[in-house]
């Protein structure tokens, strides 16, 4: 019986030692933080919950569940972002499930940017215009290039926010999006409303992200360790564990 007591005291005795060391990283204010610890060092993030709410409750949950464990950073790019959330550590895994994108477009001045002023949208341009033609064969884009051509001159002189509208992408109005920043936590997508597990965090201002991807946290310590996992390559880095932590 002594015994037990014992080993249940040094338990909970690391445990409480282990909360408190991961506690150190976050600041003493009240907010909603993430402790991301990997084989490289931690990482802490702040998260969002007013700008994207149904995203960090989604992220907090697969956290407090313990689906992030041992899950490896399957995707890295020096001078951009590193990428992680897959289970399966292929790119195109996920909890099993899909929701929406949490973006505003005004908030982040995408109704008054104009396509000839940011011409990385031009490959959303061309979505939008394959779908208003329902392009799906080379034969099709043969016979309507006239029209596609016309089409996309016009499209020149539209805010960004119309083009990705047009594309597909539906945008919600009131919610205090952030840019993609560097530190910036985003869920990484293949189009509108595919966001499920997968994340990533920038090494740099990414502007060409704005209104592509839900930012939903900021990172605020661990910059070295982002750049440790990114410099280890493809799948060399992995989450130990997540911890959440809210303070009120």
């Amino acid at each position: 019986m002594k015994l037990k007591s014992i080993l249940l005291f040094c338990f909970l005795g690391l445990l409480a030692v282990s909360i408190f060391c991961k506690s150190r990283h976050v600041p003493d204010r009240a907010g909603v933080f993430a402790v991301i610890e990997t084989n490289q060092g931690d990482m802490t993030v702040e998260l969002f919950p007013q700008a994207a709410p149904k995203t960090v409750e989604n992220f907090v949950k697969l956290s407090k569940n313990g689906f992030y464990k041992n899950i490896v950073f399957h995707r890295v790019i020096s001078d951009f972002m590193a990428q992680t959330g897959d289970p399966t550590g292929t790119g195109s895994g996920g909890p099993g499930y899909s929701f929406e994108d949490e973006i505003n477009a005004d908030a982040l001045g995408l109704d008054k940017l104009l396509l000839r002023d940011a011409p990385s949208y031009r490959g959303q341009a061309q979505q939008a215009l394959f779908k208003k033609f329902a392009i799906t064969s080379q034969q099709e884009l043969d016979r309507n290039r006239p029209a596609l051509e016309a089409g996309f001159k016009q499209m020149e002189s539209m805010s960004v926010k119309d083009i990705l509208t047009q594309a597909g992408y539906v945008f919600k109005p009131g919610l205090p999006s952030r840019r993609a920043v560097k530190g910036a936590l985003a869920m990484a997508n293949s189009g509108p409303a595919t966001n499920g597990s997968q994340f990533f965090i920038n090494q740099v201002d990414t502007p060409h992200l704005n209104g592509l991807h839900t930012v939903f946290g900021q990172l605020i310590s661990g910059d070295d360790i982002l750049n440790k996992i990114i410099a280890a390559g493809n799948g060399n880095s992995r989450i130990v564990t997540i911890d959440i932590i809210e303070k009120r």
